[in-house]
This record gives C-alpha cells, structure tokens and sequence, in this order.
C-alpha cells in the first residue's frame, strides 16, 4: 500500500458550507435517529490549518439506536467499520460520496467520552486564537517534517493536544 501524503492547507471558509452539505444528506437519511450532527476537527475551527478533511459526529441517544443507525447510513453508502480501537465511537467509510469533500464519519452516543473530547477541544480552539495560530504552526511544521509519515505527523502535534486536553480537563 502507498504511503498519503500528509497536507495540511490553510483555513478555509468553504469547510462550513462542505460540512452542511454532508450534515444534510446524512441527516436526510437518519431523520430522528440523530440528536445532531456536529461538526469536529480542526476544519470546524475558523483560521486553523488543517487536512482538508471533514470529520463529523453523529450524535444518537443511546447504543440501542445503532443499529437502525448503520441501516439508515448503509442505505445512502456508508459501511460501519465497528469502534476502530476507540470506545465510544462507531466509524463509517463510504463509496459514492464523490460529490461531497472527503470526511470521516463516527457516530458517538450523547454521553460518549469520545464526543466530549472532540466538542471540548473544538469548543477550547475557537474561544483562543493564540491556541490556533500555535496549533496551525505546529500542524503545518508536522506535515513538513513528516511529509508522507502519519504516524510521524500525529506524534509531533500530540505534545501539544495533550498539554491542551490537561489544560480543559480532559
């Protein structure tokens, strides 16, 4: 398998209306099944340097949901791919999305630890501008640094999304 290049691009304002493109197929599908559907990462925070890949989560009441949850996405292309190795959070591929940016998809139930972590540190970001001009320079370094090492990527910029997870408690 062929290594991807880690691209980090600047913000771009377009992420938002990507992101409502997505929400609306999806939750088209889901209906009721979904409380909401949030936008996460580092796209759903304006001025920040990101992969220009939108990662949404999909909030549902409780587990007992799920799988009419799976059905209703299967039925519009996505394939649960089960919790991935993190609990508290079900991940879905998808074939035939060519019309919408790329993404990642997880579906988290309302007191999912996964989820409040992601919308904590979603949340940190956008109240602290100096937190996104430290977090895009170090984003941007990483993905010279480790232009095609993901891995390499991710433990670069972890030093300083841990020091941020045990400023906000998390």
């Amino acid at each position: 398998m062929a290594a991807k290049q880690v691209l980090v691009v600047p913000y771009d304002a377009q992420w938002k209306q990507d992101f409502s493109d997505i929400r609306d197929e999806i939750r088209g599908a889901l209906g009721e099944l979904s409380l909401r559907i949030e936008h996460v990462g580092s796209t759903s925070v304006e001025g920040l340097s990101a992969k220009p890949i939108i990662d949404i989560d999909v909030v549902i009441e409780d587990g007992t949901k799920l799988p009419a949850v799976i059905a209703a996405l299967a039925g519009i292309g996505y394939l649960h791919e089960g919790n991935l190795g993190i609990t508290g959070r079900e991940a879905f591929g998808y074939e035939g999305k060519e019309h919408l940016r790329k993404h990642h998809l997880y579906v988290c139930t309302k007191d999912s630890p996964e989820l409040r972590r992601h919308l904590t540190f979603r949340d940190y970001l956008r109240a602290h501008p100096e937190a996104v001009r430290e977090y895009s320079r170090i984003k941007e370094e990483g993905a010279r640094l480790y232009p095609w090492d993901i891995d390499g990527y991710i433990r670069y910029k972890s030093p300083w999304i841990e020091s941020i997870y045990r400023e906000i408690g998390l």
